[in-house]
């Protein structure tokens, strides 16, 4: 089995750190395949970046379904191009914060999320909302340490003290860690915070994996069908969809 781990960013350190936590937890035989995009924004922190971090997204899936690959993660908590990924990809796309959140609302009642900048706060709630899990989040709270300064040595207790205070703050049961650049924490912070401590880099891995396993794909019908066929123009001229493509 081959699940594409994909960083919708173009920052190759991060990728690393998520390929080295998505193989913490694949199965003898899976093989795990970080990669990041060529173009795009070096993180993601706002809606245009998100937007942009899309068409490098989307390369790699296309690249990841001529090579056979069998499943995708998308690993940045804002889930960019998640819909747009499935109607591209014969096998399971899941995005880091959709599974993150299903894992949580397994272990309690309710789930605090601890992310990255408190503007990307109002995108973890769109979230929650839409997969169904807002009645399981208590609250969306921010460290206010930007994506590229996690590798900072200081970062880890900044965040473990943003993990304290919202268990205490929400009373929660778990709390789900609302940036890939932070899955390396996980251990750390459970042992911290004295709470189950969620990686959606794990959790997206795990349910790709177990999806593949069960021999499950899209239906490949509706809103989810292969895109039509269509010229692109410009930039995107390579984007542009084949009759043989979308039949496939």
């Amino acid at each position: 089995m081959r699940i594409r781990v994909i960083n919708p960013n173009t920052t190759a350190a991060m990728t690393a750190l998520i390929g080295d936590s998505a193989r913490l937890v694949a199965a003898p035989g899976t093989v795990i395949e970080a990669v990041n995009p060529a173009m795009g924004p070096v993180s993601i922190e706002s809606h245009y970046d998100e937007a942009l971090a899309v068409p490098g997204l989307l390369a790699e899936i296309a690249r990841g379904e001529a090579e056979g690959v069998d499943g995708y993660v998308i690993a940045c908590f804002g889930d960019p191009g998640l819909d747009a990924a499935r109607e591209l990809a014969r096998g399971p796309v899941i995005g880091i914060a959709e599974a993150a959140m299903q894992y949580a609302s397994h272990l309690g009642r309710k789930f605090s999320v601890v992310t990255t900048l408190g503007r990307t706060a109002g995108r973890a709630w769109e979230l929650a909302e839409r997969y169904g899990m807002e009645r399981f989040c208590a609250d969306v709270h921010a460290c206010e340490i930007p994506v590229l300064e996690l590798e900072d040595p200081k970062a880890r207790e900044t965040i473990a003290d943003a993990c304290r205070d919202a268990v205490a703050a929400d009373g929660s049961d778990a709390v789900v860690l609302g940036c890939a650049g932070m899955a390396d924490l996980c251990e750390f912070l459970t042992e911290e915070v004295g709470v189950p401590v969620v990686d959606g880099v794990a959790a997206a891995t795990l349910t790709v994996q177990s999806l593949v396993t069960m021999k499950l794909r899209k239906s490949g019908r509706g809103e989810f069908a292969a895109p039509l066929p269509k010229k692109y123009v410009g930039l995107l001229a390579d984007f542009g969809i084949e009759e043989r493509e979308a039949q496939a």
